[in-house]
């Protein structure tokens, strides 16, 4: 053993932290390997419980960023180690008296593990014989829980208040690792193919085109800006949703062709799950991108423009999940449209890893039952659950007959028996009430075309022709027959990735309430305002046939989930007019947040699209987590409050004063 300085004893007799000079370590926890056994070693990390084996044999794991090396330490004996140091202390009790996640430096060598010991994994073939330590700073008694103590683990409010102790974790290490990767390869990507990297504002000009805002104040108020006004009045930036205006101008300025970065965007959104009010997305644009091909048939999946993005980002995906993964995803991802996504799935988002496929049987009903319904533009589908081929479903399906609650009522759910094998949409309500028609009918051929038998399962409802939102009350009782099939054992889902897009979303909809706030009930846009219409629709946009229209917008869904959107946008600065104007009604002082916007596009702007991919989503996927807060270093709360900062917090009035403001 070394002799000790004076603030080395000091530090170990009183664990108080060391403050002295110390060697740095030869090695991470994660390096050694069989090829180092005999050689000396210095080794730093946190301290873990100790596994006693005897009164003078200990084995303590020793932990740092990189992984666990065990450590052996021996009671005190008078024969030489290896390295020709006599110990002359103990060791083994020195150590147990330091607290669990202390700081130590630890001076040893390294030996081979029994062969029945060894692990995989880093350093799993090794172990250290500590020949002699420092206490770099020993941890409090009193921590708020032990985050190597994985049988009791905190409750996520008490690991969100100490984020820095949950971090030490291994899960969250290697997640933060992973997301460190996975930025590299896509900057080694779009940097291959000839993208600029380039850092637009985070301070930006309010707009009304998407969700609400976070507002910076500033100590500017207008009279100061203004030569005419007395007006106190204070004026104030906002952090962007996204970068779209800049990105856009770019493309504008034409001397930037290929742009992307990992943008900071912030949303100030009611509390959701899952959803975080900072957040990361790869954001890229793209100059020259098309606006179709008129010679496609229609039997091409991708019908509308924005080629070029998709094949960017099908590359950039391709390798993620290649290095990451190792799996070679196919060199095209699947194509869908919106109107064949509600009505084969009933969501925009579809989860393709199952089938429960709803099927529309509208033309097997009487044609009284059609008339009625093409009157109120409405179809009517069903969500067959079979004992013959959804083995993983059907006792899911069967008991959510005789178990009150299981599963929404909503659509009807029906039962197949021998009696009403071809009549039975007539036992839905939901049928007959639309009609007010009570007798029986026939359906002919449809139980035979669905392969449906006696004790079968079918949900019915009814479905708009022309598909709004979402998803619909039979998408969503599919979603929850998975749900609960993969809760009961029956059901799991392939950890094959399935990607594909959807396009031809409607250009426009009815304002929901997230954006009714800048809509006030008029049309908004499904997406945002930029987005370019099919050029098929070009047309009907300004015979003001709105809800014809279809948007050149492309969404990219990952196992039901979707974690990128974006579009080919307006390049026609009187197109773009005419929508804010006409279709959009947005005020005066509404469109004047745009102007540049619309200048920049009278000024020989390229047609340009792009996309945004979640970021922070994307790497969930990849490290199986159940949630976005596992892949960020320190999230907000679903209440979008920072539990270890302890912040939004109250500010002195005395410093609103100086942004012109005055609380309430």
């Amino acid at each position: 053993m070394r002799s000790l300085s004076l603030p080395r004893i000091y530090s170990r007799l009183f664990h108080r932290p060391s403050n002295a000079p110390f060697p740095k370590r030869s090695h991470n926890c994660g390096a050694l390997t069989s090829e180092d056994v005999g050689s000396r070693v210095v080794l730093a990390g946190w301290l873990l419980p100790e596994r006693k084996v005897s009164i003078s044999l200990s084995f303590f794991p020793l932990r740092d960023s990189y992984g666990t090396t065990q450590l052996v330490v021996h009671a005190p004996t008078s024969d030489p180690l290896p390295d020709g140091h006599s110990q002359q202390s103990n060791p083994v009790t020195e150590l147990e008296r330091i607290p669990v996640e202390s700081t130590v430096l630890i001076h040893g060598h390294v030996r081979l593990r029994p062969e029945k010991q060894r692990r995989p994994g880093p350093a799993g073939d090794v172990e250290v014989s500590v020949t002699d330590f420092t206490l770099l700073n020993p941890a409090s008694r009193q921590m708020p829980f032990l985050p190597s103590d994985t049988q009791n683990m905190a409750n996520d409010d008490l690991r969100s208040q100490y984020r820095y102790l949950d971090l030490r974790r291994p899960e969250l290490s290697d997640n933060l690792r992973k997301r460190s990767q996975v930025a590299h390869i896509v900057r080694t990507v779009l940097n291959q193919q000839d993208f600029l990297e380039v850092e637009t504002p985070i301070l930006l000009k309010s707009s009304p085109e998407g969700a609400r805002e976070f507002l910076v104040p500033t100590r500017t108020t207008l009279a100061s800006r203004s030569k005419t006004s007395n007006v106190q009045e204070p004026l104030f930036f906002a952090l962007p949703q996204s970068p779209q205006q800049p990105k856009q101008l770019l493309m504008c300025s034409g001397g930037i062709d290929r742009y992307y970065q990992l943008a900071r965007c912030f949303r100030d959104e009611d509390g959701r799950k899952d959803r975080q009010p900072e957040f990361t997305q790869i954001d890229l644009e793209m100059a020259f991108v098309s606006w179709g091909n008129p010679n496609l048939g229609e039997d091409d999946p991708w019908r509308i423009g924005g080629h070029e993005v998709r094949d960017v980002v099908e590359d950039l995906i391709r390798a993620i999940w290649m290095k990451m993964e190792k799996i070679s995803l196919p060199d095209r991802f699947n194509v869908m449209t919106y109107n064949e996504a509600m009505h084969r799935f009933g969501s925009d988002k579809p989860d393709t890893r199952f089938g429960l496929e709803i099927v529309d049987v509208t033309s097997y009903l009487p044609k009284i039952v059609v008339t009625a319904l093409g009157h109120f533009e409405q179809t009517v589908g069903c969500l067959p659950v079979r004992q013959s081929c959804d083995t993983a479903f059907y006792p899911i399906a069967h008991e959510c007959l005789t178990e009150d609650g299981l599963v929404s009522t909503v659509p009807d759910r029906i039962e197949i028996t021998s009696e009403n094998m071809s009549s039975w949409p007539h036992d839905s309500p939901i049928v007959r009430g639309s009609i007010r028609y009570d007798s029986g009918w026939v359906t002919g051929g449809l139980s035979e075309d669905l392969k449906l038998q006696p004790g079968d399962v079918v949900w019915i409802g009814k479905q708009r022709g022309r598909p709004e939102g979402g998803s619909t009350a039979l998408g969503r009782q599919r979603l929850r027959l998975a749900e609960l099939a993969q809760s009961r054992g029956t059901y799991s889902p392939t950890r094959t990735p399935h990607f594909h897009w959807i396009t031809e979303f409607p250009l426009f909809t009815r304002a929901d309430a997230e954006k009714d706030l800048f809509a006030k009930g008029r049309w908004s846009s499904t997406h945002h305002p930029f987005t370019a219409p099919v050029w098929q629709d070009v047309q009907a946009l300004y015979d003001g046939r709105v809800s014809e229209v279809r948007g050149q917008h492309y969404d990219l869904v990952l196992n039901g989930v979707e974690i990128g959107g974006g579009s080919v946008r307006v390049h026609d600065a009187l197109m773009q007019e005419y929508i804010f104007s006409e279709v959009l009604q947005l005020e005066e002082n509404e469109k004047a947040s745009f102007n540049h916007l619309l200048h920049a596009l009278s000024c020989g702007a390229p047609p340009h699209g792009g996309i945004a991919l979640g970021f922070d989503r994307l790497v969930a996927t990849l490290c199986n987590a159940s949630s976005i807060r596992d892949v960020i270093a320190f999230p907000k709360t679903s209440a979008g409050t920072d539990a270890l900062l302890r912040s939004p917090t109250p500010i002195h009035r005395d410093i609103l004063h100086q942004y012109g403001i005055q609380p309430r």
